[in-house]
């Protein structure tokens, strides 16, 4: 990963003095241009599998109500997204879709050469359109469209990503390790970005509420709260791992646990007649047609 890393960064030359770098630290300066919950999943699990040094990441916000939250992190904090950009070899845009140009707008054009990585997790915001944002700020700017998702926090993340026109070989292959180190890590045609925030970057808010309703139920027939929270959450974890693993089709999965006249085939009765996979389905294209819609106005 430090070679991908350097082929696009320069190599450690930013190290702060009196820091021993390890192999596996990412030498580039890294910075954050809005620290939300999104941004400071990807910060945390970073500083967490030690490929960012703190000393050499910043963030910025408006308030002091996100950056508060991750100043414990030892990272350098900043209400000047200029600041960021000035000093950062990659920065990650996070902010609201509808937030984006007004702090585009706002950066001032950047001098003697520094070009940084621009990597965005903003929601509906084309390439086409970042490229020509960030065209004010650096000519030929280096962008990098991506879609993490919220487990990236505990290293279990789906992190898919598009290079734009200006972007090297090497900045994807850069993007793709760092983005990997969180979870898994894809490289898809721009056309499916919409598709995939609709099930793997909306999806874990469904998983989330299924476990929810799973031990609800479990509450319901007489178990402990906590047991009953932990059995859901263990079974998600256990038939994903299973799909997963065995690379079975998950309808042959269900099927192995339905036995004849059983007690699962009752329930999938029972799922079946309250719509369950077509509330899935819906939930997906209702997420990604909204993705769409926000990415219409600029």
């Amino acid at each position: 990963m430090k070679n991908e890393m350097e082929a696009v960064f320069g190599g450690a030359g930013k190290t702060a003095p009196g820091v021993t770098v390890a192999m596996a630290v990412n030498p580039a300066s890294l910075g954050f241009i809005g620290i939300g919950n999104m941004a400071q999943a990807l910060l945390t699990a970073f500083l967490k599998k030690g490929l960012v040094d703190p000393q050499l990441a910043i963030a910025s916000a408006p308030s002091d109500r996100n950056l508060d939250k991750i100043r414990p992190l030892g990272v350098k904090t900043t209400h000047n997204n200029n600041e960021v950009v000035s000093s950062s070899d990659l920065v990650f845009l996070c902010v609201k879709p509808h937030l984006l140009g007004p702090v585009l707008a706002d950066l001032q054009p950047l001098q003697d050469g520094h070009s940084p990585l621009f990597v965005s997790v903003v929601t509906g915001v084309c390439l086409e359109d970042l490229e020509e944002m960030l065209g004010s700020v650096v000519e030929n700017p280096r962008v990098v469209r991506s879609m993490p998702n919220t487990p990236s926090t505990v290293g279990l993340g789906c992190c898919l990503y598009v290079r734009g026109t200006h972007t090297t070989e090497a900045d994807a292959e850069a993007t793709n390790s760092l983005l990997s180190s969180v979870g898994m890590s894809a490289e898809i045609p721009e056309y499916q970005m919409d598709a995939a925030c609709g099930l793997a970057g909306s999806g874990p808010a469904y998983i989330y509420a299924a476990i929810e309703a799973l031990a609800d139920g479990g509450v319901k027939m007489g178990l402990p709260r906590q047991l009953a929270q932990t059995l859901a959450a263990q079974t998600v974890k256990g038939a994903a791992s299973m799909v997963l693993e065995t690379g079975k089709h998950p309808g042959q999965l269900k099927d192995e646990v339905c036995s004849p006249s059983g007690t699962t085939i009752a329930a999938m009765h029972t799922l079946e007649k309250h719509g369950f996979r077509n509330c899935l389905i819906s939930a997906v294209e209702a997420s990604a047609l909204r993705a769409k819609e926000l990415g219409a106005k600029k």
